[in-house]
């Protein structure tokens, strides 16, 4: 260990937070139930739930809500981590510092940041874990650290990838404790390697065992994998998701990310086990119990995009235990979490083949319910010609051919953020991007960068969605611009409200059975871009705050609070949103479709693409008294109107054009009435 208790301490004032002993022993009991007072685990407890027991902010009372105190992360980069809260004191990480915070005044206890910038002992994104008198963070140095609560004093810091540290390979989990054990994955980025799930003794840091997500030569599962080639050696399945714990069932569970290369399907035959799966092991062993694989031989980037999600489940008049898994195409898969037996039926249904990248013939799909993200026919008429539209999400990618498929490719649309459960309703809260993808596999499988994934218009669509888990079947569901959907992820309360956070700054609650909003917030003046990390809720001398990171600040809420809002908040966030784009450039022709010479993404050897829904320029700038020519540059008919409905043209048929005379000063936003996504914009000087 000699060389890795690096790292410094700063801002310490005054700590009230007392040790409580040896860590061996009992576990904290908040971990069993909802969480109410504090908040001890990124997910709000070992089931990561993410739902507060808490009642004094309700749809009745959420009109007092407002700013309680703001805090600075000086020193520290933006925040998007999930805050942990004990004893009145809240930790989180910001780039490379670990945070300890008075929660009830937002006043910095203590601060940690590495001085060995060498061994890249940057803490996690994803936050913390806390045990009795320990915190442990995960490092990108494939490092697991150990810091006192009460000072921020690094205590051990120990490797649990390779040694060396192979390219690529990191921890990007937040800890989880439990029986006086820290559970954590490594991921590895899609270098090659193995991912792995490593449990270490929450005291001294030594290692108690490591279960490798390919199998070994011998092992249940490595015949899924080459014989005649050291392919599994290198056949990633990292783990960089949160785990969650069932002590009762003696089980820690994690989910496994895509087989490595992502995209080389042919030099790895087989189904490809443990990638793209869920994982019971034994807490006490490592040894597996069972899993459940949702991609067999992933060429997508499809695998289980959000931390995995513990509930009660109600099936045929019997309450079971279950787990949760989203899948990257916004599909839930609910299973028995003793058995690892779906909760619903599942249906095997064909896919596109290739055989050349040796696809399976068939992938798992939930019978009767509801991907979060639209289906195919959300796409249909919104792709232009000459780009036909395959509405098989597992459409394998061609090599050095360009593929136009919906919900996108690569699929994965649901990433990062993590779910919710309510067990007021029995829906699980999500969100994700729905969007056409054109793709493109290079030539060399390694090089998943190279040329390999391009997007193309329509733009994206963001969803908020609730999921009635006795069914699978969608409860209420939000389109939002992607720009508004962000890296929060909903938080659930007793108060009946989800809670969520926007790049824009915006903090919103939602009526967590109808989706209505109640309440909205502005924590940034105008134009903000940050990635929001998910809200929690605690309990301070019998105040209920909710605390969300927005940026390099962290704001906490409350009832009769006196921080005011920074901004004008939105009746409707998402009613006449700007376009995105550059500064309004003066000219008096706009384009209905845009005309892109020699585009990286042209198909078939073309001279020149058209992005078929997008106006060029976006932002126009004229005279008052100006004809704007709007000219049809695409091969489909575009209808041009104001959106206050002052003016429409006709419907342009391609390569014709109308003229609109502007005579009054002022910033006026227009659509396309046949595809309502794309927006432009004109500003009128005198």
């Amino acid at each position: 260990m000699h060389g890795l208790r690096r790292g410094r301490v700063v801002a310490i004032v005054a700590v009230t937070v007392a040790l409580t002993g040896s860590l061996q022993g009992q576990v904290p009991e908040s971990g069993r139930g909802y969480p109410t007072q504090d908040w001890p685990f990124v997910g709000g407890n070992w089931s990561s739930s993410r739902y507060s027991m808490l009642t004094d902010i309700t749809t009745e009372t959420i009109d007092r809500l407002a700013g309680g105190w703001v805090a600075q992360l000086e020193g520290g980069s933006a925040s998007r981590a999930t805050p942990v809260v004990k004893d009145g004191v809240l930790y989180l990480t910001a780039g490379a510092n670990i945070f300890a915070i008075d929660a009830g005044t937002g006043e910095t206890v203590w601060r940690w940041q590495p001085d060995d910038a060498e061994r890249q002992m940057v803490p996690s994104w994803q936050g913390v874990g806390l045990g009795e008198a320990f915190l442990f963070v995960g490092l990108r140095s494939s490092q697991v650290a150990a810091l006192r609560q009460d000072t921020g004093e690094l205590v051990w810091a120990e490797s649990v990838g390779s040694v060396p540290q192979q390219s690529g390979e990191s921890v990007t989990t937040a800890p989880m404790y439990a029986h006086g054990k820290v559970f954590v994955g490594v991921a590895n980025g899609d270098s090659g390697g193995q991912g792995r799930i490593v449990a270490l003794d929450a005291e001294t840091g030594a290692r108690l065992w490591t279960f490798f997500v390919v199998p070994r030569p011998g092992e249940l599962g490595h015949d899924t994998w080459p014989q005649d080639s050291n392919t599994w050696e290198l056949g990633g399945g990292g783990v960089w998701l949160n785990g969650t714990v069932d002590p009762d069932l003696g089980l820690v569970y994690f989910s496994t990310g895509n087989p490595v290369p992502m995209f080389g399907g042919e030099i790895r035959a087989g189904d490809n086990l443990f990638t793209a799966s869920v994982l019971a092991l034994d807490i006490e062993t490592g040894e597996r119990r069972w899993h459940y694989q949702v991609v067999r031989h992933d060429v997508w980037d499809a695998d289980i995009a959000t931390p995995l999600l513990l509930y009660e489940a109600e099936v045929d008049g019997q309450t079971r235990k279950a787990v949760a898994a989203m899948r990257a195409d916004g599909y839930l898969f609910l299973l028995d979490r003793m058995t690892g037996e779906s909760l619903l039926p599942i249906e095997e249904r064909s896919v596109p083949q290739d055989a050349y990248q040796r696809t399976a013939p068939t992938q798992p799909f939930p019978v009767g319910t509801e991907s979060i993200l639209p289906d195919c026919s959300f796409w249909r008429d919104r792709v232009p010609p000459p780009f036909e539209l395959s509405c098989s999400g597992f459409t394998p990618p061609s090599v050095n051919q360009h593929t136009i498929v919906a919900p996108g490719v690569p699929i994965p649309r649901v990433r990062v953020t993590p779910m919710s459960y309510s067990p007021q309703t029995g829906y699980i809260y999500a969100q994700g991007q729905a969007m056409v993808g054109l793709a493109r596999r290079p030539q060399d499988p390694w090089l998943s960068n190279a040329g390999g994934f391009q997007l193309t218009l329509p733009d994206p669509v963001g969803i908020i969605a609730a999921v009635d888990t006795r069914t699978g079947r969608l409860a209420w569901k939000h389109e939002v611009p992607t720009a508004l959907l962000g890296t929060s992820g909903p938080l659930t309360t007793a108060g009946g409200l989800m809670f969520r956070g926007a790049p824009d700054g915006l903090v919103e609650a939602y009526d967590v059975r109808t989706g209505d909003r109640v309440w909205a917030f502005q924590t940034a003046t105008e134009g903000a871009r940050m990635r929001p990390g998910p809200a929690v809720a605690y309990e301070l001398d019998g105040k209920q705050f909710i605390t969300i990171p927005m940026g390099r600040e962290l704001w906490a809420f409350t009832l009769d609070g006196v921080v005011p809002a920074r901004g004008v908040v939105p009746d409707d966030p998402w009613a006449d949103l700007p376009p995105s784009g550059p500064a309004p450039r003066e000219t008096d022709e706009i384009e209905a479709a845009t005309l892109i010479q020699n585009p990286s993404w042209s198909v078939g050897g073309r001279r020149y693409a058209i992005r078929e829904h997008a106006f060029n320029p976006v932002r126009a700038l004229v005279t008052a008294g100006a004809r704007v020519r709007f000219l049809n540059n695409g091969e489909i008919a575009h209808t041009i109107a104001a959106r206050d409905g002052s003016w429409t043209t006709a419907s342009l048929d391609p390569a014709t054009w109308e003229f609109v005379a502007f005579d009054q000063p002022g910033t006026f936003l227009y659509h396309c009435t046949d595809h309502p996504w794309a927006i432009g914009e004109i500003t009128v000087e005198p």
